[in-house]
């Protein structure tokens, strides 16, 4: 327990690459502070624009030096010229560190049960002696489960969560499977297992800067998330639009932060002789386009897919199967329970199956005609699950809404 009087909430994220670990802990961090006021959560985040995101009072972060996972499977410094093994001791000690001074009363691990490569095992260790409540919070897809299992015998990963762990959260619903299953788990461990459903997402209030695209036309809203591997999603779709094929509404291709510059430059070439296409690089209110777009097509990450549940929209997922089958895995779990369409890459990226499946996106249900009733209620699950942590730490006052 600290000694402010105050609840406390340690988010790890170690965001490698790519956008969907930051984005899953701050959405948890925002609810947690919305239903809790004497909450303070702090997100440990390897990510490289973590700074690009607003946070609400009584959310920060503390920004970890960054890595990134090359096409080898090896992982190298992101932006310091110092060996990997020097950026992973700086990583380590500054979570250690800033464990032991922020001493929270929940410690939450995201995705990664020891870490990038074990780095927060000493810290579950020295939360677990000071009475810390250590949480693993898992996605709703891993990875194909063979891979899974093959990946968490390495990392040794069995022994940390039976040896450390308090609970395990699952951010989705049952009904989408259990992304452990192929774990061979103690049934103490399993019995600590708790599905959440998904993190609903809300609107922005307002823009702080103006519309980066006009949205006066109705549009489709292509997104890649992160971007890094979305370069052949984007450019299936030009090629669609280029080969003159009917398709019912323009589109807006949003690349991600870290879709390569020349890769960008190349479509921005390319959209620029279409009248069809409007691009940008990232949008931290990317919220705002979905919420207006006629349809979505994604390749189906965690986050864009809470997104398309939240707002209720038509969607087209065009997952990948590689490095991980976690997209690929979620799509044809959504699709088989009627809450999106998927098209397949690895079946080919003709241009007329493209074009047929935007010409059919508009004719399907919305998601909430599938949709269980609890399917998204994950955030509330949540601050109930944290709750009887907290009110060990500190005499919790819930906000007016929870009254």
């Amino acid at each position: 327990m600290n000694e402010s009087g105050h609840a406390r909430v340690l988010i790890y994220s170690h965001d490698s690459f790519g956008l969907g670990h930051l984005r899953r802990c701050r959405t948890i961090a925002h609810s947690l502070v919305e239903h809790y006021k004497s909450l303070s959560v702090l997100i440990i985040s390897g990510s490289p624009i973590i700074g690009s995101f607003e946070f609400r009072a009584r959310v920060d972060f503390v920004r970890i030096p960054g890595v990134i996972k090359l096409h080898s499977g090896d992982y190298t410094s992101l932006a310091l010229h110092i060996d990997l093994k020097q950026t992973l001791e700086l990583r380590e000690s500054i979570i250690l560190n800033t464990a032991r001074v922020f001493a929270p009363d929940v410690f939450l691990v995201d995705k990664e049960p020891t870490g990038l490569q074990g780095e927060v095992v000493d810290t579950l260790a020295m939360m677990q002696e000071q009475g810390c409540v250590n949480i693993l919070g898992l996605r709703d897809v891993m990875d194909d489960p063979d891979a899974l299992r093959q990946e968490w015998d390495r990392k040794g990963v069995v022994d940390v969560i039976e040896r450390y762990y308090n609970a395990i959260w699952v951010y989705g619903p049952p009904e989408m499977g259990n992304p452990i299953e192929s774990i061979d788990l103690q049934p103490s461990v399993v019995a600590k297992i708790r599905y959440t459903g998904y993190l609903r997402r809300q609107l922005p209030v307002k823009r702080v800067q103006a519309d980066p695209v006009d949205t006066g036309e109705p549009y489709f809203l292509v997104t890649t998330g992160g971007g890094g591997d979305g370069v052949d999603v984007v450019d299936w779709l030009l090629r669609t639009y280029e080969s003159g094929e009917e398709i019912p509404y323009r589109a807006i291709i949003v690349y991600g932060p870290f879709m390569p510059a020349e890769k960008q430059r190349e479509f921005n070439q390319r959209a620029e002789a279409l009248d069809c296409i409007d691009t940008i690089t990232f949008d931290n209110n990317i919220e705002l386009l979905m919420q207006e777009a006629e349809g979505i097509v994604a390749m189906g990450g965690y986050n864009t897919f809470c997104e398309i549940l939240s707002f209720d929209k038509k969607a087209l997922i065009i997952p990948r199967s590689r490095p991980r089958k976690e997209q690929l895995v979620r799509a044809n779990n959504a699709a088989g329970l009627g809450l999106v369409q998927v098209l397949d890459p690895e079946e080919g990226m003709d241009t007329d199956l493209m074009a047929e499946a935007l010409r059919s996106l508009p004719h399907r249900a919305n998601p909430s005609r599938n949709m269980s009733p609890r399917m998204l209620e994950g955030l509330e699950r949540i601050a109930n699950l944290v709750e009887p942590v907290l009110q060990t730490a500190t005499r919790i006052v819930a906000t007016d809404a929870d009254v």
